[in-house]
């Protein structure tokens, strides 16, 4: 069951927050798969790029990372003051720009 990020998160008791995701059935995020002898390490920059764009939308600055064949590990610091100044108007088209390729 999910549970809304404000229940999950308290930026007041702390900034920082190490996030992780992990693939599932023996699939590869990168490097190569020696079950399949297929190589994924292209995928490495992707997620490296991906990470740091995603940083420049939104209010986070990335303090370390981490990715690896089947995960990835991300420490995070929340900048709350810059999140909070940015008008309806900021937040729009900070979204945009996350998904402007999409449309």
């Amino acid at each position: 069951m999910t549970t809304a990020r404000r229940n999950l998160i308290d930026p007041a008791s702390t900034p920082y927050y190490h996030c992780m995701a992990r693939c599932v059935r023996r699939a590869f995020l990168c490097g190569r798969d020696k079950f399949s002898g297929k190589n994924y390490e292209h995928r490495r920059q992707w997620v490296e790029d991906r990470l740091k764009k995603l940083s420049g939308i939104f209010a986070l600055e990335i303090c370390a990372y981490a990715v690896m064949s089947n995960h990835y590990h991300v420490i995070l610091h929340i900048h709350r003051e810059q999140a909070e100044s940015w008008s309806m108007k900021e937040v729009l088209s900070r979204w945009t720009q996350l998904f402007s390729q999409i449309i």
